[in-house]
């Protein structure tokens, strides 16, 4: 039996998720397609649009070290080329993606940043916006609340887990509904909105605030 929770949210709990959250402008990550994870000023465009999103993660100040600048470009150099191509929607990813998804994940979420003198990790929850930043059709961030409620945990095990339970959801919809992800974004209130972060508004009001939707 499929817990409740984990069941697939109904069209009218997503449409009033889309119409709480506005238009998708502003949650976006412009720099997606042009991101260079070596490029320290990619990483400071990057770092700046987490904390817009509430991450408070301390920038670099003249003169110091970036450490996130360093530890993205390490990880960038491992895993910037094995995404999602940046057109594949998340009901379209398939088992190994979703499983590099997991594994790019559990590297990401222990790059420093911050304070070069105490630097701290990104964290489960940081890093799961960089990957929806990278590929917002593709793959669904979370907060502490949303990974913690649904999969017990927020490991990279816990964060593929994730991704599996928002293509089951799409593919629900999509097959219910017989529209294609940018029609249902369309039906549901934003054209301009991926499913991905459909869902995520959804999971936030649902498991974050506790609402009934």
């Amino acid at each position: 039996m499929i817990s409740m929770n984990k069941a697939t949210p109904s069209m009218a709990a997503l449409r009033t998720a889309v119409a709480r959250f506005g238009p998708a402008s502003g949650r976006s990550f412009e720099g997606s397609e042009s991101f260079d994870g070596t490029d320290p000023q990619s990483c400071r465009t990057l770092l700046n649009w987490l904390n817009k999103w509430g991450c408070r993660i301390r920038t670099p100040r003249d003169g110091e070290e970036d450490v996130f600048a360093t530890g993205m470009a390490q990880w960038w150099g491992k895993y910037g080329g094995s995404l999602p191509d940046p057109h594949t929607e998340l009901a379209d990813l398939t088992d190994a993606e979703i499983d590099n998804a997991g594994e790019c994940f559990g590297d990401l979420v222990v790059v420093t940043a911050g304070n070069p003198a105490r630097p701290r990790t990104l964290g489960p929850t940081a890093a799961s916006k960089t990957l929806y930043a990278f590929r917002p059709r593709a793959l669904m961030p979370w907060d502490d609340a949303i990974a913690s409620k649904l999969h017990g945990a927020r490991d990279a095990a816990a964060f593929a887990a994730h991704q599996r339970l928002g293509r089951a959801w799409a593919t629900d919809i999509r097959q219910s509904t017989g529209l294609s992800g940018k029609q249902l974004a369309a039906t549901l209130g934003d054209p301009e909105r991926s499913l991905a972060k459909i869902f995520d508004d959804y999971c936030y009001l649902r498991f974050t605030r506790m609402e009934q939707l």
